[in-house]
Parts: structure tokens; sequence; C-alpha cells
């Protein structure tokens, strides 16, 4: 089962919309993933440290994330993951085809 946190141990219910990007060489590539309305925002007492992508191969994790404020009320979290070699993004490949079945996501290239 593949899932992602913001707080250890509390899964994020919210499902993303996530963007890649990849370089002409593949060696590097990004993945921005944008989520709407989350429960982290809501219900966590704990602090946000990073996002948790985690699944049965372990965890992959990013410290780049970034709250969204409308009226002054949180609205959304954005979170980078950089991908700075081949087996970064073969690895977090296997996590997304885990993460998109768990939670009905589809690809589409834009």
């Amino acid at each position: 089962m593949a899932t992602i946190q913001f707080s250890r141990g509390m899964d994020e219910d919210s499902v993303p919309e996530v963007r890649l990007t990849r370089s002409k060489s593949g060696s590097q590539g990004t993945a921005t993933f944008i989520f709407e309305n989350p429960k982290a925002l809501t219900t966590s007492t704990e602090d946000i440290t990073g996002m948790y992508m985690i699944d049965e191969e372990g965890e992959i994790i990013t410290r780049e994330v970034k709250a969204k404020f409308v009226n002054g009320q949180p609205a959304g979290l954005e979170a980078l993951y950089l991908m700075r070699s081949k087996e970064e993004w073969e690895r977090f490949m296997r996590f997304m085809e885990r993460y998109s079945e768990a939670n009905g996501l589809g690809f589409s290239k834009a």
C-alpha cells in the first residue's frame, strides 16, 4: 500500500494533482504535488515536517512543502520533489504506480 503523509503516522486523504517534468537526458526530473484542502491543514496538531511518500520499498522524503492561503485560511499544500538521477526517477515512478493504483489516479500527457 502506497501512502503520502505530511506528519508521521497520519495518512493524507486528499489526492493531489501531480505534475512531472524530466530533462531530455532523463537524468533529472521534478514532481510537483498540489493538494486542495488537505487533511494535514485541518486536523493536524502536528507540524508539517515534509512530505513522506511511503510504500513497501521504503520512504521517499521531500522537505520542499509550501502552504497556500486564501483570505487568511489554509487552502492547500504544494510539495516539490527533485530527482537528481535516473535511479531516483525510477524509484519515484514505482511509488507513483502503487499510489495511483491505491487512489484511482490516471496519467495524461499535457
